[in-house]
């Protein structure tokens, strides 16, 4: 992948921040068929399926799909410009796995998120290998929908996701405020990063909802948590996509898991 000097300097500096924002990565076509899956995914019922059977696996059934298998959503966490990127040693390094994928629309007045975290490990002990968070802002980000805060070099922190969600959303020392990307931008997380996302102003008239398809990845080398009861499917309908194609073949991979372990709610964002 081909970047600017700005995002060349962003990725020089990521161990020390842990983010960096991509500007209008994605095309205009494929921000359309993202947005129409988006909307399915959400409209159809799929999106609360899936969380309830994350929520609760033992009553909940598997949702009739899974994100992957909708041909946008499938393309883009296979995106060879992103995957081209998080090959850069100051990211993951060129050994990596496909960890999950989250899908939403949110309507304006929809409250925010805590601060927060989202490395995968229980319980937090390390930070010897890397996880980003991929959030793909498909129709863009413009005050008022919402903006992400995070906190610059908290990744560093070994702490628990929730350690500081009784702060709420509330403006931290030092934090960078992300309010406003064209359609089509990502911000790329260090997963151990801690973030908010702060409530959408529901006396802006005329905004629109705010998409977001959150990704994430992690270096292979050890065994990863799954988060999603059904994540063999997912890597399976990923392992389809791929087929016949030499690179990134660790991508989908079973063997980088453990077993999924039911946590409770707050697993599907």
């Amino acid at each position: 992948m081909t970047v600017s000097s700005h995002a060349a300097t962003q990725i020089d500096e990521f161990d020390e921040k842990g983010f960096l924002v991509l500007r209008g990565l994605l095309p205009a076509e494929f921000v359309r068929r993202l947005t129409r899956e988006v909307d399915h995914w959400v409209d159809s019922g799929l999106r609360q399926r899936s969380i309830d059977a994350c929520l609760c696996p033992e009553r909940s059934p598997e949702p009739e799909a899974v994100e992957l298998e909708m041909a946008a959503h499938g393309e883009l966490v296979a995106y060879p410009p992103l995957l081209e990127l998080l090959e850069n040693e100051n990211l993951l390094g060129p050994a990596f796995v496909f960890h999950h994928l989250h899908s939403d629309r949110r309507p304006p007045g929809a409250p925010g998120k805590p601060w927060h975290h989202d490395y995968e490990q229980r319980p937090q002990r390390h930070r010897r290998l890397p996880m980003v968070h991929v959030l793909h802002y498909v129709q863009g980000l413009r005050p008022g929908m919402g903006a992400l805060a995070v906190l610059p070099g908290s990744h560093h922190e070994v702490a628990e996701k929730d350690a500081r969600s009784h702060l709420g959303t509330g403006v931290l020392p030092g934090e960078s405020l992300i309010t406003e990307l064209p359609p089509g931008s990502a911000v790329v997380l260090h997963s151990a990063l801690f973030h908010t996302r702060r409530a959408t102003d529901a006396s802006a008239s005329g905004e629109p909802d705010r998409y977001l398809i959150d990704a994430s990845y992690c270096r292979t080398g050890e065994l990863w948590p799954p988060v999603k009861p059904y994540w063999r499917r997912i890597l399976a309908a990923g392992r389809k996509l791929r087929d016949g194609q030499e690179r990134w073949q660790e991508l989908f991979e079973e063997r980088h898991f453990s077993a999924y372990e039911s946590h409770g709610a707050g697993r599907a964002a």
